[in-house]
């Protein structure tokens, strides 16, 4: 194995486009390679490292599906039941019409629809959101993650439940069916079924004390009005090669509180750390260290496209040429038009600041990377970075 295609890939976005990043690459249950380039914190000049610790933002979701899809496995509920049998506040919902009226959904959210982002949620988490104001008032400012998610209920959705994909809070809305069903609040269920088997020493869901000395620093890319900057957006559209780094600070917008686990962006964790979750699902959901936390059949359905042709019109990141969505993660189905040297059916997905993770359980194959850093040049960076790793196998 020769990974220079890799490291010299990694080498060049740091000479440019982000401040520094990380790797860890497992191939056949062993990690094979892990490099860092550049700095983890700019101003003092310290080396990145895949030991630093960083939010990850959206890459979290795959965790959150796996912890779902774990009690999925358990016979716990099943994908065509409706979230109203687990979180009552979801009957009777009502849509947001093309004339700007309202009216009563017709269909009802499943479960399936949370894991597809077919739910008809937007991904509004700013202060000044209605369910955001009423949550931090009934809960006194804990912002626990169920009532949280119980308030967004009273807001319109955007669409009929599966109608269209489109991205938001459906994840969020995931970890607290977690939480209702397994009885445990989110991030116990995950420490428990997912970071503890796997031997994830490192992955938390909040800041602990301690913390942030090990963190990397988190940087954004501005390229845009710094007040009228909107991280999903950036993540969705990829963004301009053109601009400056600023330092970002210890924060992440989509931690409410301390007791909200964002099921969507709320694992901070490491390089090294997440890469072992990473080849647990190229192993058949068997960790290296021989635990199990998920049966290939269940992976496979995961990664199997579950979005109609209309339904994937809506799925258009520039990024995601090529692949199609699964149960909470992209899969790739079109290796031409992905320009993809990877196999098909390979999974995973990306985060706001540069996390990415990539499984390959037809090679055994994954790694996770990342850099720190918000509007982080997705759909120049994912597609030539996979191609780079693929590339020393």
């Amino acid at each position: 194995m020769d990974f220079k295609n890799l490291k010299a890939f990694m080498d060049h976005l740091t000479d440019d486009l982000v401040p520094g990043n990380a790797i860890s690459v497992y191939y056949e249950n062993k990690e094979v390679y892990n490099y860092a380039s550049g700095y983890a914190d700019i101003e003092n000049k310290r080396p990145m490292s895949p030991d630093d610790m960083i939010f990850i933002y959206s890459c979290s979701k795959v965790a959150t599906v796996v912890s779902a899809m774990q009690l999925l496995e358990r016979g716990r509920y099943l994908l065509s039941d409706p979230l109203y049998e687990y979180i009552p506040e979801f009957k009777d919902m009502y849509v947001k019409t093309g004339d700007g009226k309202i009216k009563k959904a017709e269909n009802d959210i499943k479960i399936w629809n949370l894991l597809t982002m077919t739910a008809g949620f937007n991904y509004n988490q700013n202060k000044d959101a209605p369910h955001i104001i009423k949550a931090n008032e009934i809960t006194k400012g804990k912002m626990n993650t169920v009532d949280v998610i119980k308030c967004l209920a009273e807001q319109p959705l955007d669409f009929e439940p599966g109608e269209r994909w489109q991205y938001s809070l459906c994840h969020d809305v995931l970890a607290a069916f977690v939480e209702v069903v397994s009885g445990k609040k989110f991030r116990d269920y995950v420490k428990e079924n997912i970071f503890e088997p796997v031997g994830m020493n490192n992955s938390y869901y909040h800041l602990q004390p301690g913390m942030e000395e090990k963190m990397a620093r988190q940087y954004i890319y501005r390229t845009v009005d710094p007040d009228k900057f909107d991280m999903v957006e950036a993540q969705s559209k990829g963004s301009s090669k053109k601009g400056y780094w600023e330092n970002y600070g210890i924060k992440n917008d989509h931690i409410h509180s301390n007791e909200y686990d964002s099921g969507g962006a709320g694992i901070i964790t490491t390089v090294s750390d997440y890469a072992k979750f990473a080849n647990a699902l190229a192993n058949n959901g068997t960790a290296q260290n021989g635990e199990k936390i998920l049966s290939k059949g269940t992976i496979d359905l995961m990664r199997t496209n579950q979005l109609s042709p209309e339904q994937k019109r809506y799925f258009s990141w520039s990024q995601l040429r090529g692949y199609g969505y699964g149960l909470g993660v992209r899969t790739l189905i079109d290796k031409s038009q992905a320009s993809s040297v990877g196999s098909i059916g390979e999974f995973g997905w990306g985060g706001a600041a540069g996390a990415t993770i990539l499984v390959d359980p037809d090679r055994k194959f994954s790694f996770f990377y990342s850099h720190h850093m918000l509007n982080p040049h997705e759909d120049y960076y994912q597609p030539r970075l996979r191609n780079a790793a693929y590339s020393g196998i």
